[in-house]
């Protein structure tokens, strides 16, 4: 079997993260890492390739340019020009991140890249739609994280309130990665029950299932204001999303996916359950969203386009 290789581009808080977690996860055969910071991710190289002998020694750790991407199984894209501040949301990001990907993707792709995009880097959904656009490549083979974190988040706060082991939860959260997602609350459940069914039926009352969302979507902005970035939670799911490519699971992951008629929309790039397998996303599942929620995806969706009009 050939070597799995991902290469991360960007080596800051996410991207060395996300390097730690694949180096102790084991997820590839030759980790790959890119920053404009040369002393530092070679760093980086060095610590992580120490961190490797602790687990499996034989992992390949490099350092190369981005263009140098011929290889590369899955290319992770986590730079960001810098830190949000005080009362920006990841919409902020736009015009600075945009800019350094508008410089990179057409460089890969001149370059042979055949591999696939994971998007990392905020704002996500306009990212992972500007990388579609200036790749080329078939829609399945450019993902971004989306809504993977936020939706492992609710499951997580259910389960804390339930007494439920996460695995056991089914809920989604589709949307913008931000202020507009939403949890999909009739498509919920545990052990086949509606959340607030098992809830009554455990503790004799229904939950406050709008605490608990808006608890997901906040979370990440707490984090941050508490340690100046968000790191280890976004790692993982960069992680697992690339472990269910390589595995061809056929899991559905609430990924962002570039919609072409999906939900009805065209156009953006949006946090959807999608089945993800090797060449990428095999599917992307629709749900049947009652009124509350088919209101609340329109929005979102129309404030993912309206920014990516300022993409030019």
């Amino acid at each position: 079997m050939k070597p799995r290789k991902v290469m991360i581009i960007g080596a800051g808080n996410v991207g060395s993260a996300a390097a730690h977690a694949f180096v102790n996860q084991n997820i590839c055969e030759e980790l790959v890492l890119v920053d404009l910071n040369t002393e530092r991710v070679e760093g980086h190289r060095k610590d992580l390739a120490d961190a490797a002998a602790f687990t499996h020694g034989m992992m390949k750790i490099s350092v190369r340019e981005a263009k140098e991407c011929q290889d590369i199984d899955i290319a992770v894209i986590t730079v960001t020009a810098g830190a949000l501040k005080e009362g920006q949301t990841r919409l902020d990001e736009l015009k600075s991140t945009s800019r350094i990907i508008a410089n990179i993707i057409p460089e890969m792709m001149a370059n042979g890249f055949e591999g696939i995009f994971l998007v990392a880097a905020n704002p996500v959904d306009i990212i992972t739609y500007q990388v579609w656009q200036l790749s080329g490549l078939p829609r399945h083979r450019v993902i971004g994280t989306g809504v993977w974190l936020d939706t492992t988040r609710l499951r997580r706060l259910l389960s804390e309130q339930l007494d439920v082991a996460p695995q056991s939860i089914d809920a989604f959260v589709l949307g913008e990665h931000g202020d507009s997602q939403f949890p999909v609350w009739s498509h919920s459940s545990v052990y086949g029950k509606s959340i607030n069914a098992y809830s009554k039926e455990k503790f004799g009352t229904e939950f406050n299932l709008k605490e608990i969302g808006d608890r997901a979507r906040d979370t990440g902005f707490e984090i941050y204001h508490q340690k100046g970035c968000t790191e280890y939670g976004i790692a993982g799911t960069i992680v697992e999303i690339c472990r269910n490519i390589f595995s061809g699971s056929h899991r559905a992951l609430a990924v962002s996916c570039v919609l072409d008629g999906e939900y009805g929309k065209h156009g953006i790039a949006i946090g959807v359950p999608a089945v993800l397998a090797q060449d990428g996303v095999k599917e992307i599942i629709e749900l049947s969203l009652n009124e509350l929620e088919q209101g609340q995806f329109d929005a979102s969706a129309t404030l993912i386009a309206e920014n990516i009009t300022h993409l030019g």
